[in-house]
This record gives structure tokens, sequence and C-alpha cells, in this order.
């Protein structure tokens, strides 16, 4: 494994790649090598962070049971600037809801698997990432979902 980092406004974020695809994002500012996709990584989250991506297209590879990736791939469904409730996830998977914001939780690759846009029936629900929820409402608004939270 792999990994290079960059300077972000949520803090220091590392992208971690293993057999040609993203395994972990942390909010470290880990660096152990560099390769194209860590390149390619690290140029979609700063363009990401500088309003100009909406969607990242990069291999993501989710370690956890067959119940963590198809949570994954849900969030991975849920397009930018929009929300969906951990309910409503885990109606779709016919599960519920707890689970969900336990899988949620574990999302291996946060911000590129925006577990961010996933909120609690009645409020913003948790946040694994460094600063907890400020940096979750920090990412809802800068893509422009800032209206739920008022």
């Amino acid at each position: 494994m792999i990994s290079a980092s960059l300077e972000t406004p949520v803090g220091p974020l590392s992208v971690v790649e293993r057999d040609g695809a993203i395994v972990r994002l942390a909010w470290t500012a880990e660096a152990s090598g560099q390769s194209a996709l860590l390149t390619r990584a690290l140029d979609q989250l700063r363009a990401y962070f500088a309003g100009e991506l909406t969607a990242f297209d990069l291999p993501l590879q989710v370690e956890g049971s067959d119940f963590q990736r198809a949570v994954c791939a849900a969030m991975l469904a849920i397009p930018f600037g929009e929300t969906r409730t951990y309910g409503e996830i885990a109606s779709s998977l016919d599960a519920a809801p707890q689970p969900v914001g336990n899988a949620c939780g574990g999302n291996p690759i946060p911000v590129l698997i925006p577990c961010h846009r996933v909120l609690g029936a009645t409020g913003l629900g948790g946040f694994s990432g460094a600063g907890g929820v400020e940096t979750k409402v920090a990412l809802l608004k800068h893509e422009g979902a800032a209206s739920l939270l008022i």
C-alpha cells in the first residue's frame, strides 16, 4: 500500500492505494509513495474543494461485508448537493436504519464515498471524520446542501 496527502479546507487528507484502487481516505498527512492513481485522486480532491468537480471518477475498493459494500454503493449514488436519510438507504436495502448508520460510520473512504450526505431522520446524524459533525456541515455547505441545515 502507498499513500499520498494534501491539505484541504477540512484538514489534511491522505488517500491510500492498493492493487490499483483507492482503499482508504484518512484525516492525516500520511504519505509513503506516489503513483498515477494517487496523483489523479489528489487532483480530483483539489478540484472538488475548488468547486470544479462534483463527481469523483476513481477506482474504489471497499473492504468489509457485503452489507458494508451495499451501503457504500448507496452512498455513491447520492448526487452532489443532495442528501438521503439513514432510513431511506435502509429502506432501499431492506435493512434497519441503525446498521446503515454503523456502515456509514465504518466507511473507509469518506468524502470520495459521500457519507456526509447521509442524515438522520431528525438531525445531522454523526460523522466519523476528523472534526466530527462540524466537518460534515462544512462538506454539506461546500456542496450547497446547507439549506437543509437551517
